[in-house]
């Protein structure tokens, strides 16, 4: 059994996906879990939560004393400031930008900054003081300078048929590989895609909807890196 903290998840689809399994998995959002299950769900700020080794209560009153570092920690920080689809909003009036030579002139200032925070919340996931690290989000704005990306996946590679590109930067953990290939069906979001391709899209869900983790890629998180470390612990 391995103990995994689930940084900014609300759903509890990856941390479900790990009880599953065996092992002691906590979701931890600031929001309440809409999962069903409160008692693995920690309510508040992950952030002090990364280092592990601290007592803690859970949403559902249960007391945990964990004596040890998460032998994983995955993390799904806000995406909306750092998103590449997201970025048209850093400025105001974008059809004036292209005919000026003066682009800070209308830059939206309060959106930069949450940005700014947004990454920084970011990298204080993927270098959070654990082995093994994975940090998922879309495709993001270069403008913010992330790191390079360990992978890309899509839904339709664990058995979800749906077109969605996610990002995974990974740290002690290897790439994911693909469980269940599916013909994709659709695009679970308007990625503002234009051309010939007249997949059916979902541009009208709402932001916690599009963020939520596929039960495919949840279960191979689970199947993968629960048997990746458990293989690991029992070699050291």
């Amino acid at each position: 059994m391995i103990k995994v903290l689930v940084a900014c998840e609300e759903s509890q689809a990856v941390t479900m996906a790990f009880r599953a399994l065996g092992h002691e998995a906590y979701s931890c959002d600031i929001q309440a879990c809409s999962g069903g299950h409160p008692e693995w769900h920690v309510m508040g700020d992950c952030l002090p939560l990364l280092a592990g080794c601290l007592d803690f209560v859970t949403q559902g009153g249960v007391k945990v004393c964990l004596k040890t570092e998460w032998d994983i920690i995955i993390a799904h920080p806000p995406c909306t400031y750092l998103s590449n689809l997201g970025s048209k909003h850093l400025f105001y009036g974008t059809e004036r930008i292209t005919r000026s030579n003066d682009v800070f002139r209308y830059m939206n200032e309060e959106r930069v900054k949450k940005a700014i925070l947004a990454r920084d919340f970011f990298l204080r996931m993927l270098n959070a003081p654990c082995r093994r690290i994975a940090v998922e989000n879309p495709v993001p704005t270069r403008l913010w300078q992330l790191p390079e990306p360990s992978q890309m996946i899509q839904p339709w590679m664990f058995g979800d048929e749906y077109k969605k590109k996610t990002y995974l930067w990974l740290k002690g953990l290897p790439p994911l590989m693909p469980s269940e290939l599916s013909l994709p069906q659709a695009r679970w979001v308007d990625g503002g895609h234009k051309g010939t391709d007249t997949m059916k899209v979902f541009g009208f869900r709402d932001a916690k909807t599009r963020s939520k983790t596929f039960p495919g890629i949840a279960r191979a998180m689970a199947d993968q890196w629960g048997a990746f470390v458990e293989e690991k612990e029992e070699n050291e």
